[in-house]
């Protein structure tokens, strides 16, 4: 990484890219960095349909480094994971280039314009986001994903220029075709051949090629200086271990470029062993097995740390959609970062990797069409080039309810752009996420016709039941292959419960978003068709709100990643393990005798609900009487359709009275207890309880640790209104980097040592130093026990 030791400056700098510009005045800081996520939200700052009230500008970045002496002659690339927006590129003064698109992954070449030995190189960056909102959501400002400097011999395995697809695939054996591009930036001829080898997971020697030898070595072949070549090799890996979304397997493979008995270049990739397909009867197949896609979309950004996000917030993202049963991600509506690719490789997720959310046509005044007819072809052939060889890419998307859907110029761009993904990728299909296929304005046939795959956005939009739509263009289109690309979750903001006269119950607002989610899916799970959903969307966040709200609050994660009720709806129908969520609250002071909607998400066969150990009656499920057997799934069950489409709601629900003391469910399985659960009337808040999300952190000074702070009473129940002021202290090899509480409606700064309790929740995010240690942290607010945590880095 070359992520340490940068300045930065916000505003203008003028001649900022000259190496006599004196910086020592700038502000120092390591990478990745998003500067508007460090402003004050403010009405007058970007809003509404895009941004999240807060500042954006224009920034400079500039970092001083030496090349050893070692590295002479060698070439040099500086890669640039991701820059928003409108970056402009400096080395020692020369002009290495522009890229508008803030999260296109992109590279230059330095190597002519280099100092080396002693003399110092400087790299400035110009950072220009003051054109907005620019989009739907906000995106932060400035180098908000990594930098790497990359040193290589003159003679070299090209940039992206490695290839590996698996076209033969089966339990016994599987044949894997490696495409490498040598480049030869030399200025002689050279005579190269490579050496490939396959490794598995412990690093053993698994591949053979056709002669039978563990490595493939190609023949000698004459490069010319400045001419590239690509090498096509074939191995085969006996009883391969297939990658699943159940068992992500990964393999390498080990490229190595050779000058005659010299290796000047190698090269790892990481690749997986699996075949995927979407069927137009069974939807999607993975290794010829029928999966049902259970997917959400993500934005990019991580809550308090806005654009520039570690990548452990990543991880304890994905682990808590995968303990969800979540098992698939769309990356809307743009490239991500590299890691989040990597992460759903290792932990098996299954990716919608989409380009484009505009086209030539833009939904706000400033946007990526302003740069669309330039920009686009290399765009998607970056994306498509840097993320060809993550076995969790199934889909490739080129847009996200584009306007032009509905218009035959639409069809025109969308050729091309299938095209450029059939041309540089043959093995997976083409997606666009439609959202006009039932509006007055419908998506055109000859648009649909282009994709491989169609994706539906919201298919309940325009009035109708979701059956209608997929069911009409099932029978218009029998050989259309259909999956839900965004449809409706059950969202909400954590702990959506008010029974004030003038809002309402808390359950009408919610109980309409979880019939239409609960809808939604029952009709994908029963229909084999349909491949799959992605709903919008795991995690809150930041943008597409009104203020004084700062942040969309669809997610079934809040901005802190905390659980929502809605994330045990979807727990209850995508796993196994027995589970039963009851909500709301029990702590209603001054409600005693009224009626509380109790619900209950679960996958038990029956519940039975007490208030003070008095029975409010057992609830099963409709389905139950049929057979159904939730470990099969909807779409393996026998019964005839006409039952199907009267099930119940897949929820159970009492009017309860309310009385203080405790409320428990009790859940059953083929008439044995499985689960129980029970929540306890809270009494004022007494303490503070601190627990952070794991133990093992490494000290390398970019990991993480999550802290939740709880408030709870002296007997240990959470107070579920409490909104005290909690004040972080840390002591150690660490420091807080951003703050947060999940309240969409709170301006609060993130980066701050103390957040207000949303809820009785709020979280601290602690990065840790270089140096082993210890981390000790102290959660306090006036009156209360305060919480301690203390952690180890090694």
């Amino acid at each position: 990484m070359f992520d340490e030791d940068w300045v930065f400056f916000k505003g203008d700098a003028a001649e900022a890219q000259d190496v006599t510009c004196d910086d020592a005045d700038w502000r120092h800081l390591n990478l990745p960095h998003d500067w508007s996520i460090e402003g004050q939200f403010s009405e007058d700052h970007p809003g509404g349909p895009g941004g999240a009230y807060l500042p954006a500008g224009i920034g400079w970045y500039r970092k001083r480094f030496r090349l050893p002496e070692h590295e002479r002659g060698k070439k040099v690339l500086v890669e640039f994971d991701g820059v928003y927006k409108n970056s402009d590129v400096w080395i020692n003064g020369q002009h290495l280039g522009f890229r508008p698109y803030g999260y296109a992954s992109f590279h230059y070449d330095p190597t002519p314009y280099l100092n080396g030995g002693d003399a110092e190189n400087i790299l400035a960056v110009r950072v220009d986001n003051s054109t907005q909102p620019d989009a739907r959501w906000y995106t932060g400002s400035g180098i908000t994903r990594h930098v790497w400097l990359l040193v290589t011999d003159e003679l070299h395995i090209a940039h992206w220029g490695t290839y590996v697809t698996t076209p033969v695939v089966s339990q016994k054996l599987a044949w894997v075709v490696i495409r490498t591009r040598v480049v030869n930036e030399s200025a002689a001829d050279r005579k190269i051949a490579l050496r490939t080898t396959i490794l598995d997971a412990d690093g053993n020697v698994v591949g053979v090629d056709e002669s039978g030898k563990p490595s493939s070595i190609s023949r000698p072949h004459p490069l010319r200086a400045g001419a590239a070549h690509e090498v096509v090799q074939r191995l085969r890996v006996e009883e391969p271990r297939l990658w699943s979304v159940k068992d992500p397997y990964l393999y390498r493979v080990h490229s190595e470029l050779l000058d005659g008995d010299d290796v000047v270049d190698d090269y790892i990739t990481p690749f997986g062993i699996r075949t995927i397909r979407f069927d137009v009867d069974q939807g999607f197949l993975l290794n010829e097995q029928r999966v049902k896609i259970n997917g959400v979309c993500l934005h990019h950004n991580g809550g308090c740390l806005g654009a520039a996000v570690p990548e452990r917030v990543w991880k304890r993202r994905l682990e808590l959609l995968k303990a969800m049963g979540c098992n698939g991600i769309r990356t809307s509506h743009y490239p991500p970062a590299p890691e989040l690719l990597d992460l759903c490789d290792r932990m098996g997720f299954l990716v919608m990797d989409e380009a484009f959310d505009e086209w030539e046509e833009g939904k706000l005044e400033y946007g990526y069409h302003d740069c669309f007819a330039e920009w686009a072809t290399k765009d998607l052939q970056d994306m498509l080039h840097r993320d060809l060889n993550h076995p969790c890419v199934v889909l490739w998307s080129v847009g996200n309810e584009i306007p032009e859907q509905s218009r035959p110029e639409g069809e025109v761009i969308l050729e091309r752009l299938v095209d450029i993904v059939h041309r540089e990728d043959p093995t997976r299909p083409v997606i666009a996420a439609c959202d006009n296929i039932a509006s007055p304005m419908p998506t055109t046939e000859p648009f649909a016709a282009l994709l491989d795959v169609v994706g539906y956005n919201y298919v309940d939009r325009w009035g109708e039941r979701a059956e209608r739509y997929y069911s009409i263009d099932r029978q218009r289109y029998p050989q259309r292959r259909m999956i839900g690309s965004e449809n409706v979750s059950v969202g909400g903001v954590r702990g959506e419960y008010s029974l004030e006269p003038t809002e309402g119950w808390w359950w009408r607002p919610y109980h309409t978003r979880m019939l239409r989610a609960e809808l939604l899916w029952k009709f994908t799970c029963v229909h084999d068709y349909v491949a799959g959903d992605f709903m919008w969307t795991g995690v809150d966040y930041l943008g597409e709100a009104r203020w004084p709200h700062k942040n969309s609050s669809s997610g079934v994660l809040d901005l802190c990643g905390f659980p929502k009720d809605g994330y045990y709806f979807y727990q209850s129908q995508w796993t196994d393990e027995p589970m039963l969520h009851l909500f709301p609250h029990w702590t209603w002071p001054g409600r005693e005798g009224e009626v509380i909607p109790v619900v209950c998400y679960t996958n038990c066969d029956s519940v039975e609900l007490f208030v003070n150990e008095k029975s409010w009656g057992v609830k099963s499920f409709a389905f139950a009487h049929y057979g159904f057997d939730q470990s099969k799934g909807w779409a393996e069950q026998t019964f005839a359709p006409p039952v199907r489409a009267t099930t119940a709601d897949l929820h159970l629900a009492w009017d309860a009275v309310y009385q203080p003391g405790t409320l428990r469910a009790v859940g059953k399985k083929d008439g044995e207890v499985v689960c129980v659960q029970g929540i306890v009337t809270a009494g004022e808040p007494a303490r503070i309880e601190l627990t952070a999300d794991r133990e093992a952190i490494a000290a390398d000074g970019r990991d993480v640790v999550h802290l939740t702070a709880r408030v709870l009473d002296a007997a240990g129940n959470l107070v579920p209104a409490a909104d005290v002021l909690i004040a972080f202290e840390v002591e150690g090899e660490g420091h807080i980097i951003g703050v947060d509480n999940g309240d969409p409606a709170s301006h609060e700064p993130f980066q701050a040592s103390q957040r207000r309790a949303f809820n009785g929740l709020c979280l601290a995010i602690i990065q840790v130093s270089k140096t082993p240690g210890t981390i000790r942290v102290k959660a306090s607010a006036p009156g209360l026990t305060p919480g301690i945590v203390i952690s180890k880095t090694h």
